[in-house]
């Protein structure tokens, strides 16, 4: 696929949001068998819906439309966070695997944020 034609693989939140994809695929590898059909199918879903809304709201052409599916992948982070941290007091992950996470995860955040805002600002303009 020609990926000029898709401007969503440019964006820099789509590439850190699929880089939190890799890091929590990696650290669900160490979970125990138990968890294998309920926290680690939540955060598989949570995790890979980040980048799936970013890249579906680059497709639309509302900028309100836009804003609403950056809403959705923020949630999603903000799911993946809250996981996270139960992962870490069950004992499935360490500090410092949790650390590193949440580390990624303000990032995200943050760029979310300034996009939905810049998304927000241009529907008001487009008015």
């Amino acid at each position: 696929m020609n990926e000029a034609k898709y401007s969503y693989k440019n964006l820099d939140v789509y590439k850190e949001a699929k880089i939190l994809v890799m890091m929590v695929y990696k650290l669900l590898k160490q979970f125990p068998k138990e968890e294998q059909y309920a926290l680690c199918d939540q955060l598989r879903r949570a995790v890979i819906s980040i980048p799936s809304n970013v890249a579906e709201g680059s497709g639309r052409t509302s900028m309100k439309d836009q804003a609403h599916f950056i809403e959705i992948a923020f949630g999603s982070l903000m799911e993946v966070d809250c996981q996270m941290d139960i992962a870490h007091d069950l004992g499935c992950i360490t500090q410092n695997e949790l650390d590193t996470i949440c580390l990624q995860i303000s990032r995200i955040a943050a760029m979310l944020s300034v996009m939905r805002n810049k998304c927000l600002q241009r529907s008001v303009v487009n008015r």
